[in-house]
């Protein structure tokens, strides 16, 4: 290939990136909408009480909509493997648009009664299967499409627009601070929000229809066994891997990015505005970091990184999470909560590329998006619920143990597991 001709590929690997992210971006902002809006809309959709009996109702929803991951991490991928990854990526942004725009115009408990959290309901459950089917897809493609030198690199922008989801969900709230007062804000401002993501989402669905299939798909079309269950029970020391690779770091990302937005409220006592800023600048970091990350697994392997997460979240945990719930200063608040994006940067920088070397192409989306949804909806997704019921038991401190707990179970598979960049399944298709 001259050089001419692989500025041309580059340029063709970075526009199909560049299609595949905003995708990405616009599908978590929709999910994240939901935490970052949750603290003026909790009232809305459930009986009066106490504040944090309220975010317990919505934390619940939360976890719910976690629990369709799974079914959408099967049901998607396999529709990437059989169908496309493309088709599959349109599809996922249509189920969110819809369950954002049920959000959006589901009247309030006083006015409709249990309808309104049945409707919530029902809105996280297809934006749950939404996600299911993201993640894997996303993962899938961005590593397919990646050139083999920099996978690390590109594959890291699956999380680049995922953080980038909640920093646009974070800013929208920023900016509806500033112009409504608080009152507004829970009468009806939050539903600006997820009219926002509906719209972006429809926008989305018109720009994925012009992405390039991956090769690796286009090669493998006339497998029979692509994206098939029994396939898939081929590779079962694979998907224990996957599992093992996502406990920790799910549980400590959710810890980090969307628990600790209530936690700083609820705990520290810090303005929920002043907190919005705060979340607003350390995720900003946080996304510079990821591709930095990135393109150092292109360079120095997956592991090391991985291992550098395991070590410093196992240890660091408990005194950051205690140092923190004592903390009512911004600044040092913001130090804190960076601190633990920086840890758990080790694991979301590479963790899609990771999961997608394991598995051929037949089964990728499948074996990439199943496992992780399942590890994800049992642990990541009911990391806030179980530490606001620790909080309500007047235990919140047990829950710092937890994180750290399940951080160590991932850094002992760290430890046994190869080195997936020197004999990648990707270069094998």
């Amino acid at each position: 290939m001259t050089v001419v001709q692989e500025k041309r590929a580059e340029r063709r690997v970075v526009a199909n990136v560049l299609r595949g992210s905003v995708g990405n971006l616009i599908e978590w902002y929709d999910w994240y909408a939901y935490t970052a809006f949750s603290i003026y809309f909790a009232a809305a959709f459930f009986p009066k009480g106490d504040q944090t009996a309220q975010l317990l109702n919505t934390a619940a929803v939360f976890a719910v909509g976690f629990l369709m991951r799974p079914l959408g991490g099967w049901l998607l991928g396999r529709y990437a493997d059989r169908h496309g990854r493309r088709a599959a990526l349109t599809l996922s942004v249509t189920l969110m648009a819809l369950g954002s725009l049920i959000i959006a115009l589901t009247p309030s408990y006083a006015t409709i009664g249990v309808a309104a959290p049945v409707l919530l309901v029902l809105a996280r459950l297809l934006q749950g299967l939404s996600v299911g089917g993201e993640y894997a897809t996303s993962a899938t493609y961005l590593s397919e499409v990646a050139s083999s030198r920099r996978r690390g690199f590109y594959s890291s922008f699956q999380y680049v627009t995922l953080t980038a989801g909640q920093l646009v969900a974070l800013g929208v709230q920023i900016v509806l601070q500033q112009f409504l007062s608080k009152p507004e804000m829970t009468e009806w401002g939050w539903r600006i929000a997820f009219v926002i993501g509906a719209t972006g989402a429809i926008v989305v669905m018109w720009l994925r229809r012009g992405m390039d299939e991956s090769e690796n798909f286009e090669r493998q079309k006339d497998n029979p066994q692509k994206g098939t269950f029994r396939a898939l029970l081929k590779h079962p020391k694979e998907c224990l891997l996957v599992v093992g690779l996502t406990l920790g770091g799910t549980v400590a990302f959710y810890t980090y990015t969307t628990y600790l937005q209530k936690f700083m409220v609820n705990t520290s006592k810090i303005d929920a505005a002043t907190v919005s800023w705060i979340n607003f600048a350390a995720l900003l970091v946080f996304v510079v970091l990821q591709p930095i990350a990135g393109a150092l697994s292109d360079r120095i392997g997956r592991r090391p990184l991985l291992l550098g997460f395991g070590v410093l979240g196992t240890l660091v945990t408990v005194p950051l999470l205690s140092t923190l719930a004592k903390t009512s200063e911004a600044f040092p608040a913001f130090l804190l909560m960076l601190g633990g994006l920086v840890i758990v940067t080790g694991y979301t920088s590479i963790n899609a590329i990771v999961k997608a070397e394991l598995f051929p192409t037949n089964i990728r989306a499948l074996g990439v998006g199943l496992p992780y949804a399942l590890t994800v909806a049992i642990f990541g997704g009911t990391a806030e619920y179980v530490a606001l019921w620790f909080k309500q038991a007047g235990m919140e401190s047990v829950f710092f143990y937890y994180v750290a707990g399940c951080v160590l179970i991932s850094l002992l598979v760290y430890g046994f597991m190869r080195e997936t960049s020197k004999d990648s399944v990707l270069d094998k298709d």
